[in-house]
């Protein structure tokens, strides 16, 4: 059977249950009809749609085990970046890339609240802890506001520690500063999401009413997945496809399900009055950073596979967090461990630490890696961006940042696979400038540009 033509708009909606809020976008399908204005939320095979996913590592990182020794494409992955390496074709490596607004211009201390809060924006942020905070617009919300109503969520926010509007966090500086990247103006953070539960909720609801008692209840008794809500509009819809889209509908249904199945595995069995187990939806995050993180970023590939947003940013900590890591050899914080003051066996351990991540990276860009789209993969289509606000931990220096960036290359018609070295003190700023001129923003200028990068 051929397909037939469906909107990327389309969702999902039990016909039994209006008004639950139940609601669930699809993944990007051949039947879709392709618009080639900018305007348009529709992608096909040769006009794929653009995403972005920032990822901030806080700390800073081992520099002398990130950045390669050769340029251009026939460098050798350091061992931070070595759990990414099978993945080299759809990587680039940026450096010498800096951050102007997070060094100090005579206010002192508080380099890890600048870093965070200038990362996105290239502002230098007030210093205050009162209610008088200013930074900048983010570079998410820039694009965010350019794509406008074309996906049900603009921008999506999530960390795996919770955001704080108020209180002073680093010598003087706002826990706002150090706590949230998306800032919607320069008064504005939006605070990010740290509960897997919930961003799968606000992923598959209408937008039109909150989860309500109704939702939850039915789910209860019922001990139904929301894929099951919309089960009758599903069958409905493959019978207009052809077999391609089918499998693709399978597969993505099947994806839901098992996050899902995991979220609710996150929690320890209870068991009710009568005996019998039951399985709640989480009411917090998971205990195990592993899984925390894990679900997060599988949060992120179903929102984009969904449809649901084309910019989220992830804050793997807050800037300064001092968590200890008992499980990699590295009960000292985080955050204390960074002033290494020279000290290899501390160095050794921030080593372990980014490693650490950088795995949980890789399986991140390994999932969707795996997602066909068009003629090539969801990593094609998602430029991935990680990195920090600072280099060297212990001397808080913001030049030479680690910046990563992987995928995105068949939607935003750039080159990958190499280790770029810009001249030193070239704002990072220009790298953004670049990718707004992706998105089609026709702008030359953000936070403290002074051109624009090539990549």
């Amino acid at each position: 059977m051929s397909s037939q033509a469906i909107n990327r708009r389309t969702l999902l909606r039990d016909s039994l249950l209006r008004g639950t809020g139940i609601a669930i976008g699809l993944p990007w399908l051949e039947a879709m009809v392709a618009e080639n204005n900018s305007g348009s939320c529709r992608a096909n095979e040769n006009n794929p749609l653009l995403r972005t996913v920032f990822v901030y590592a806080p700390n800073g990182m081992h520099m002398p085990q990130w950045t390669p020794e050769a340029e251009g494409r026939n460098f050798e992955f350091k061992s931070i970046l070595a759990p990414v390496a099978h993945l080299r074709s759809k990587i680039n490596i940026l450096s010498n890339l800096t951050l102007d607004g997070a060094r100090a211009h005579g206010d002192g201390g508080g380099d890890h609240a600048r870093s965070a809060a200038a990362y996105l924006t290239g502002a230098h942020p007030r210093k205050t802890d009162g209610a008088d905070i200013e930074n900048g617009v983010s570079i998410d919300q820039e694009i965010a506001s350019h794509l406008g109503n074309q996906n049900r969520l603009s921008s999506l926010e999530l960390g795996l520690e919770g955001s704080s509007q108020a209180g002073s966090c680093d010598t003087g500086y706002s826990c706002a500063y150090s706590s949230n990247l998306a800032w919607r103006n320069p008064t504005s953070p939006l605070a990010k999401e740290v509960d897997p539960a919930a961003v799968f909720d606000r992923l598959f609801t209408s937008g039109k009413e909150s989860p309500s008692n109704l939702v939850t209840a039915q789910r209860k008794q019922r001990r139904k997945s929301v894929l099951d809500f919309a089960l009758s509009e599903a069958k409905k819809l493959e019978s207009q496809l052809g077999s391609a889209d089918r499998r693709k509908l399978d597969e993505y249904f099947y994806s839901i399900r098992d996050v899902e199945k995991r979220l609710i595995d996150s929690e320890k069995l209870q068991i009710g009055e009568d005996g019998i187990p039951n399985y709640p939806r989480p009411a917090g995050v998971p205990k195990e950073l592993d899984e925390h993180c894990r679900l997060m970023f599988d949060m992120i590939v179903l929102a984009i596979q969904s449809g649901s947003t084309r910019i989220v940013t992830l804050m793997l900590a807050n800037e300064g967090n001092n968590r200890g890591y008992p499980e990699l050899g590295a009960p000292e914080g985080h955050h204390d461990l960074s002033h290494h003051g020279g000290s290899i066996e501390k160095q050794a351990k921030i080593e372990t630490i980014n490693i650490y991540y950088a795995q949980k990276l890789a399986v991140f860009l390994d999932s969707l890696n795996a997602v066909s789209e068009g003629t090539g993969t969801l990593l094609d289509n998602t430029l991935v961006v990680y990195g920090s606000g600072i280099s060297d931990g212990d001397r808080h220096n913001h030049d030479q940042l680690p910046v990563l960036m992987a995928g995105g290359s068949t939607a935003g018609r750039f080159e990958t696979g190499q280790h770029i070295r810009y001249a030193k003190e070239t704002p990072l700023c220009n790298f953004y400038v670049w990718l707004m001129q992706r998105y089609g923003i026709e702008s030359t200028s953000f936070g403290d540009s002074t051109g624009v990068v090539e990549i």
